[in-house]
C-alpha cells in the first residue's frame, strides 16, 4: 500500500466532499477511490469517514488524521519543491475560478495564448458569481475583484478594475443627466448585489451616495443588459462596457468624478504550494491585464 498516496487521496476526498469528484480529478473510478480509503482504514485500525447517502462526514479520529495528513503532505511537497527548484515543468491540470463575467470576458479569451506557450497544461475554468471556496471546490487559483475578506489565503494583486458610471442615451433623454454624484439619488440606479457596498456608490473627493432603484442582480452582465435596455444607471467595470462605450450604446457620465476602483487579486489556498503552472498563469494574467485597454480608466 502506498501510504502517502492514500493520505493524499483521503485529503482530497475530505476537501471535495465526494468520492466521485476525486475520481474524476484523478481520472480513475469511484470504486478505486473507495478501495484505497477502506485499505487505509484497515491499516489504521479505525474509521476515518462516516458515510451516508447524503454526505460524507469525518469521525473524530478522521478529523485528527486529516489535520495531520495535511501537515505531512505540505512538508513533503515543500521538500520536493526545494529539491526541484528551477527544474519544475509547467505542465499538468490547472483548475481556475472566477466570476462569470470576468472569466468569460477577461480570462477565457486569453487561455489560447497561454496554452500555446504551455501545451502541457490542462485547464479547467470554473465560473460562478458566488464567492468560491478554493479548498472544497479544488481550485488552484481564483480571481477576485474587490477587497478580500479572508486573510488566510495567498493573494497577489494582478490588476485594477476601474469603474465608470453609465446609462443608455434614451434613459438620459427621458430622465436627464445627473451633474454630480448627489443627483444620483433622483435616478433609478441598478445594483450589482454581490458587493458589500452595493447601495453605496463612492467617488473621489468624499462623495458617498446612497442609491436606490427597482432592479438588482448578482450577475454583472445582467446589469449590462438592464442598462442597454434603458432601465437606469449603473456603476460598473469599464471592461464590461468598453465595446458599448465605443459604439455609443451607453454614455459615460459623471466623468469628472472618479469612482472608487477595485483591486483584482489572484488567490490561492494558503496550505497548498503554488505549482510552476499556477505561478506561470498568474504571471501571464498579470502582464495581460496590465496592458489591456479595457482595464484602463475612461478618458
Amino acid at each position: 500500500m502506498d501510504k502517502l498516496n492514500a493520505m493524499a487521496i483521503f485529503v482530497r476526498v475530505v476537501e471535495r466532499g465526494s468520492f466521485s469528484a476525486v475520481a474524476r480529478e484523478l481520472q480513475t473510478s469511484q470504486p478505486t477511490i473507495s478501495k484505497v480509503l477502506r485499505a487505509l482504514e484497515v491499516e489504521l485500525g479505525g474509521k476515518l469517514i462516516a458515510r451516508s447517502t447524503r454526505k460524507l462526514s469525518l469521525t473524530d479520529e478522521g478529523q485528527r488524521y486529516y489535520s495531520e495528513c495535511r501537515q505531512i503532505l505540505a512538508a513533503v511537497d515543500a521538500a520536493e519543491h526545494s529539491f526541484q527548484s528551477g527544474r519544475e515543468s509547467i505542465a499538468g491540470p490547472l483548475r481556475i475560478g472566477s466570476s462569470v463575467s470576468f472569466g468569460r470576458l477577461q480570462i477565457a479569451p486569453r487561455l489560447p495564448q497561454f496554452l500555446d506557450r504551455h501545451p502541457g497544461v490542462q485547464i479547467d475554468l470554473q465560473l460562478s458569481d458566488q464567492n468560491q471556496d478554493l479548498v472544497s471546490e479544488g481550485l488552484d487559483v481564483t480571481f477576485r475583484i474587490g477587497a478580500l475578506s479572508d486573510s488566510g489565503l495567498i493573494a497577489r494583486h494582478v490588476g485594477t478594475t476601474h469603474r465608470v458610471t453609465v446609462a443608455a442615451p434614451h434613459y438620459l433623454e427621458k430622465h436627464g443627466q445627473p451633474r454630480s454624484p448627489e443627483e444620483l439619488t433622483g435616478h433609478n440606479c441598478l445594483q450589482f448585489n454581490l458587493l458589500t457596498s452595493q447601495n453605496l456608490w463612492t467617488y473621489e473627493g468624499g462623495h458617498e451616495v446612497q442609491i436606490k432603484g427597482n432592479a438588482q442582480s448578482n450577475n454583472s452582465e445582467a446589469i449590462r443588459e438592464l442598462v442597454l435596455g434603458g432601465l437606469g444607471i449603473a456603476l460598473s467595470p469599464v471592461w464590461l462596457f468598453s465595446e458599448d462605450l465605443k459604439a455609443g450604446r451607453v454614455i459615460a457620465i459623471l466623468q469628472e468624478y472618479s469612482a472608487q476602483s477595485l483591486p483584482i487579486h489572484a488567490v490561492s489556498p494558503a496550505n497548498r504550494r503554488q505549482s510552476a503552472r499556477v505561478k506561470a498563469f498568474v504571471d501571464y494574467m498579470s502582464q495581460a491585464l496590465a496592458s489591456a485597454p479595457e482595464l484602463q480608466p475612461v478618458k
